[in-house]
């Protein structure tokens, strides 16, 4: 069987792992990289013995998939023409910018039964498996994603940038439409929020809060659930998940105390979390997410199989991320003077829409 002949559009920060990944994987040909910025894309070719093209558009024709690392404002430009010519493409979060582009781009590989996935990497993690192994079915939803300001990524906000992650995995665990939606947020460094706090209720009353920041001083990646089976917390960046359930016996309907020191605060907590409740931690072996994601792709592309994260699901955290930063925007905090410019200098999100179109990610 002849390998699958791959190209990687974008080659910045994230795109060139995308590269050297694909470049790894067996059955997979990695043909060229391709980046508006003729250096980027030379030094990236030249470490994987590939060609480099300026032109993604040079590529059509040449390749049996894509995977796209560009800025999200460019996703409905560029994944649009590989879709459109029937070439299979894996496009980095969020699948669009906007519900409008995202619901094109779905209906684009619709038409031309061309395989859509979104790369919410996130679903890969072996701490979310372990949560979804469990019996416990999510009715409360906490998450926290803080991150240390990067200077990527400032085409979008915070909600399209960080939250979306976990936008995506409560959608993946929660299946009922969305209810109602609340948001707070604000914008430190430019035109788009930086923070943001959500809450989302669902139709069958599990209900979600949200945080992230990119303006953060110390990171982290976090999840807690709960659900009348028990309670789990996962450790994204770690990769790991804890989960606890009631015992056997506090099921029977009683807390047997006999013979625990009350005065002793440590000992009821060892009684509490040992005896009544199950505490499980899960340490799943180690796996690269974005390694598990891009065979995933590939082996969409080769069997026509469905992918774990398919158009439909990137476009379903698109709407939802566009009824936070909508309701952010209503609960938008008023100041009396401007805000000060924090960061001086030709930074992207001074510039014209025309003139901050970047390359890559990166």
């Amino acid at each position: 069987m002849n390998p699958l002949r791959v190209a990687v559009v974008g080659v910045g920060h994230l795109g060139r792992h995308h590269a050297r990944i694909l470049a790894s994987l067996p059955r997979v040909e990695l043909v060229a990289v391709a980046d508006s910025r003729p250096e980027q894309a030379r030094a990236v070719a030249e470490g994987l013995g590939v060609p480099a093209v300026v032109d993604y558009r040079d590529l059509i024709g040449r390749v049996d998939a894509v995977s796209i690392a560009v800025p999200t404002v460019l996703h409905r430009e560029i994944a649009g023409a590989f879709l459109a010519a029937g070439i299979p493409a894996m496009v980095e979060k969020p699948l669009a910018g906007s519900v409008a582009e995202a619901e094109q781009l779905v209906a684009l590989a619709d038409a031309h039964a061309a395989t859509l996935q979104v790369g919410h990497v996130e679903r890969f993690n072996p701490a979310l498996d372990a949560l979804k192994q469990s019996p416990i079915r999510p009715r409360f939803l906490s998450a926290e994603r803080m991150a240390v300001y990067t200077f990527r990524s400032t085409d979008v906000g915070v909600v399209f940038d960080l939250m979306i992650h976990d936008i995506d995995v409560v959608l993946s665990l929660v299946d009922s439409p969305v209810a109602s939606v609340s948001a707070v947020g604000a914008a430190l460094f430019g035109d788009h929020e930086d923070v943001a706090d959500a809450r989302v209720t669902f139709e069958n009353g599990a209900v979600a809060h949200l945080t992230a920041s990119r303006a953060s001083y110390a990171t982290s990646r976090k999840m807690r659930v709960w659900g009348a089976e028990g309670f789990a917390s996962l450790d994204f960046a770690g990769r790991k998940a804890t989960v606890v359930r009631p015992s056997d016996e506090f099921l029977a309907g009683g807390v047997d105390l006999e013979g625990v020191d009350l005065a002793n605060p440590a000992a009821i907590k060892e009684h509490l979390f040992g005896k009544v409740l199950r505490v499980d931690p899960i340490e799943p072996p180690p796996r690269d997410q974005l390694t598990a994601e891009l065979q995933d792709f590939a082996t969409a592309v080769r069997e026509g199989s469905p992918p774990r994260v398919p158009g439909e699901a990137g476009l379903q955290a698109v709407r939802l991320a566009d009824r936070i930063v909508r309701s952010l925007e209503a609960h938008r905090w008023k100041a009396d003077a401007p805000p000060p410019s924090i960061l001086k200098g030709p930074h992207a999100w001074r510039k014209t829409p025309a003139e901050r179109r970047p390359a890559s990610r990166g």
